[in-house]
């Protein structure tokens, strides 16, 4: 089977410091796909830090931005964490991403390292089922100005700080009122970013199909203050209304530390990350595996 796709780039992860033995894995996995995917007629651009970090050579070397916007088609090689970065960056590119899982659950990088040989050469010839993810565009506005603006394709939460009590924190959807909270913080979550931090503070688990986002208290004071699903063309405002050491995380990768008044906006971004997954995958494939379901007696 033919590629259809001819410019092909290839993203591993590099940011974590590992043990030589695991970055020594990580280069031989990157260099064997790398010649896979040059059998398969594709012309490989290889992530300019990927290349510095595993000393890999004999293929064209490009910046994240311009690998965006020369490839047909990106290989993303790690975890999800790997993955959530690469989808903020490239969003607005509209290129599509596959994920070969390097790293723990792999919620979004689905396919697993150990069966690419047998999984990719399908769908590089077209036979694919396309994903689209909606991303959230948060904002920190402090008296009337921005202060902070980034992408999540995860989630925004406000946290307390590590030694402080509880924050206070007023809700708005869409200017209107919901509530002053009390908690140790609140969660807006995607759908994708639903099975993340969220799901673990007790929200429900949201179809990537649904247009929607999941608002979730983490340990309210107030124990009738329960998870909201919202549709995601609502703005959900919140400010910092009380409460040391708050902070605002986007995806758990950028930091906003907050002052009192501060109010942090999301609203959906106009872009969206393309996702490439094998010919008959689910949703529920996914949940059925990576959370263990139909185990046991």
């Amino acid at each position: 089977m033919k590629s259809i796709f001819r410019q092909v780039g290839l993203i591993g992860k590099y940011h974590a410091a590992v043990p030589a033995g695991v970055a020594a894995a990580s280069r031989a996995a990157l260099e064997d796909i790398a010649h896979f995917l040059s059998g398969q007629g594709c012309e490989v651009a290889v992530e300019r830090e990927t290349a510095s970090s595993f000393g890999l050579v004999g293929h064209a070397v490009l910046d994240l931005q311009a690998l965006g916007a020369a490839c047909d088609l990106v290989v993303v090689v790690g975890g999800d964490g790997t993955m959530l970065g690469v989808g903020r960056q490239l969003a607005h590119h509209g290129v599509p991403l596959v994920g070969i899982n390097q790293g723990r659950l792999g919620f979004i990088t689905d396919i697993p390292l150990d069966g690419y040989a047998t999984v990719l050469p399908p769908m590089l010839a077209g036979q694919y089922a396309e994903d689209f993810r909606t991303l959230m565009h948060a904002r920190v506005v402090r008296d009337g100005h921005c202060v902070f603006d980034a992408l999540a394709m995860n989630d925004v939460v406000v946290n307390r700080g590590a030694t402080s009590g509880m924050v206070e924190l007023r809700v708005e959807v869409d200017g209107h009122f919901v509530a002053n909270q009390r908690a140790d913080g609140l969660i807006v979550a995607s759908p994708t970013g639903s099975t993340a931090y969220a799901l673990s503070a007790g929200g429900p688990m949201l179809h990537p199909g649904n247009p929607g986002w999941v608002m979730v208290p983490i340990a309210p004071h107030t124990l009738s203050n329960r998870p909201l699903v919202l549709p995601d063309h609502v703005e959900i405002a919140i400010e910092l209304v009380s409460g040391r050491d708050a902070s605002a995380n986007f995806d758990m990768q950028s930091l906003a530390s907050l002052l009192h008044g501060d109010r942090i906006t999301v609203r959906r971004s106009q872009h969206r990350v393309r996702f490439l997954h094998p010919r008959g995958w689910t949703w529920f494939d996914t949940l059925r595996k990576k959370l263990h379901w139909n185990e046991g007696a």
